[in-house]
């Protein structure tokens, strides 16, 4: 079920590993044709364009825009006891990590009357997105809301498509997990129109002294969605902040002959059965492992219950075995690929992860599964995608906060480096930049 890709006997250049390893993805571009008039329509039209649209694709239009705060605790009420004590403890897990994240102001003194800080400063008011699609995702409510809670933003909208089943609202789920972090404003839309409707707002009536009645737009909009979601954020990304323009999930392990194979092969059909688009891949130095683990891959994806995903996912071009010539060489292998999760399974694995470069989260020996990452570790499951853990951060706390630079100089500390800023601007040809510090002492100054 799973391609192969030989690397023993080689030593590939790290341009040669990233064009021969396993990766799909999804062509953004080839959406945005279908994608802009629908940004374009909720830009200018607002909320009834929203609406209109998500008729069309969802197939219902909700009551209202904005869930009345009695639906919300009515799904927390109806919610299945062990599912609520499950995601408490994943919100008190995560609360604890993301907690540790908070950033502290910082004072240099540069010069002797001459002071920078740096203070972070929350975002002023967020939209989080949570998909609704192959599966309901409170997970996604957790992972996107404490990080902004903990950093302080005041205001904030988790926006999720209304579904036929319920009648016209979010998943019951996605709503009790709101109700459990505290959150009440949940916007019942989803694709391109919602990530539209949070960057531009609108008014949920007609009547606009009605309470609630206002959806004011947000300076930022996390968390992942599909294609056309991707799409919509790219295209208000010069109106909003986005956290990423998120691709398929991936999970790449790196392995050597002491893993379990059952283990792995869980773990690959795991990431598997959440899209056809998912990515699977497995690196290691033993041939007997690749072969134990195909063929426990091929016995676990017979009985899982979504098996018709998981068997286009682990057979498609996104994933694959890799077989390398030892842990070494598979070191270069995942740090080339930059899985967005990347376990690590093999003798000595925490000093095996500890030399990692590029990862979005590492997952350390045979007890460190990504499910758990995806609940209960504490960490954060919006994790980068397609290679963009090279350069880029899962979502935190630090995703909501801007760090600004307060300049605070006295008369005696500009004068004492006036001269260097004039030859600077003098050498840039801007006078004018010059003359902004000349004029300061131009004469007496009361």
């Amino acid at each position: 079920m799973l391609a192969r890709i030989d690397l023993r006997g080689s030593t590939p250049t790290l341009a040669e590993l990233r064009r021969a390893l396993p990766r799909g993805g999804t062509d953004v571009n080839a959406v945005l044709d279908t994608v802009t008039p629908v940004v374009h329509a909720v830009a200018e039209k607002g909320t009834p364009a929203a609406l209109e649209f998500g008729e069309k694709f969802d197939g219902i239009r909700p009551p209202s825009v904005r869930v009345p705060a009695k639906v919300i605790a009515e799904a927390l009420e109806g919610l299945d006891p062990q599912v609520a004590d499950a995601l408490r403890e994943s919100i008190t897990r995560a609360r604890k990590v993301h907690a540790d994240q908070r950033r502290e102001t910082t004072h240099t003194q540069v010069a002797d009357g001459g002071v920078v800080s740096e203070k972070w400063i929350p975002v002023r008011r967020v939209g989080l997105y949570v998909p609704g699609g192959n599966a309901v995702y409170p997970s996604s409510v957790v992972m996107n809301v404490v990080p902004a809670q903990e950093a302080g933003v005041g205001s904030l909208v988790v926006a999720s498509p209304p579904q036929r089943d319920f009648g016209g609202w979010p998943h019951p789920t996605i709503l009790a997990a709101c109700a459990l972090l505290g959150v009440d404003e949940v916007w019942a839309v989803g694709g391109a129109q919602g990530i539209a409707l949070l960057a531009y707002g609108g008014a949920d009536t007609d009547q606009a002294d009605e309470p609630n009645a206002v959806l004011d737009p947000v300076d930022l909009i996390t968390g992942p969605g599909n294609i056309y979601v991707t799409a919509a954020k790219r295209l208000c990304r010069s109106v909003v902040g986005i956290d990423s323009e998120a691709g398929p999930t991936e999970i790449a392990i790196l392995a050597d002959d002491s893993a379990d194979p059952g283990i792995l092969a869980s773990d690959l059909i795991s990431q598997a059965e959440h899209d056809v688009l998912a990515a699977s891949v497995l690196v290691t130095d033993s041939v007997e492992l690749a072969d134990a683990v195909d063929a426990a891959v091929e016995q676990q994806a017979a009985a899982t219950k979504h098996r018709e995903r998981v068997v286009t996912a682990l057979s498609g071009e996104q994933s694959g075995i890799v077989l390398v010539d030892d842990v070494e060489a598979g070191l270069a292998v995942v740090d080339a690929y930059a899985a967005e999760h990347l376990e690590i399974q093999t003798r000595d694995a925490a000093a095996i992860a500890d030399r990692v470069h590029n990862a979005g989260a590492i997952f350390v020996g045979p007890y460190a599964p990504v499910s758990l990452g995806d609940y209960c570790a504490g960490s954060n499951h919006v994790l980068p995608t397609s290679g963009s853990a090279r350069f880029a951060s899962g979502l935190s706390v630090q995703t909501f906060l801007k760090g600004v630079h307060v300049i605070d100089y006295d008369e005696a500390a500009l004068r004492e480096v006036a001269d260097k800023v004039v030859t600077l601007a003098d050498a840039e040809d801007l006078p004018g930049h010059g003359d902004a510090i000349k004029q300061r002492f131009a004469g007496s100054r009361r």
